[in-house]
């Protein structure tokens, strides 16, 4: 994922203001990473759906805080998107938010199924490392390009 899927706010832009002018009203928010998933709930964006792995840089961390999500937990080794986890993305879209997935592994490739089967106004922010906050509308065009680039990967 070293080429952004969507707009790159530098870090020194990634404020509460910059990120919610490109948020459509009522958006489905999904947060794809720990500081990404800490940051939005600190700035009163509540993540529809949040996906976690307790990591940050590959480092231990305790998980955002959050009352009254519901906890799903899937396991998805490193460099890898099981069948598994896609099936639980998929379940979580259909259940009520907020949700919170925990990952035992990496959830950094999460990301492309999340492209793929998130709701129509969906919006995926994730972080790029030492760069900044991405963000994905979803579109068409970003869910056959998610498709394309897990359709390589296998």
């Amino acid at each position: 994922m070293k080429v952004p899927l969507g707009l790159l706010l530098p870090e020194s832009q990634a404020d509460k203001t910059n990120i919610q002018k490109h948020l459509p009203e009522n958006s489905y928010i999904i947060t794809v990473g720990d500081r990404t998933t800490e940051k939005m709930i600190e700035f009163g964006l509540i993540p529809s759906l949040q996906i976690i792995d307790n990591l940050e840089k590959r480092a231990k961390r305790k998980p955002p805080k959050l009352e009254s999500a519901i906890e799903l937990t899937v396991d998805n080794p490193p460099a890898e998107i099981t069948s598994n986890s896609m099936d639980v993305i998929k379940k979580a879209f259909a259940m009520k938010p907020p949700i919170r997935l925990t990952v035992n592994g990496e959830e950094d490739l999460l990301v492309l199924p999340v492209c793929i089967y998130a709701p129509e106004n969906a919006t995926v922010l994730y972080g790029q490392p030492n760069e900044g906050l991405v963000i994905v509308k979803i579109t068409p065009e970003i869910r056959n390009k998610a498709q394309s680039l897990l359709d390589s990967m296998e």
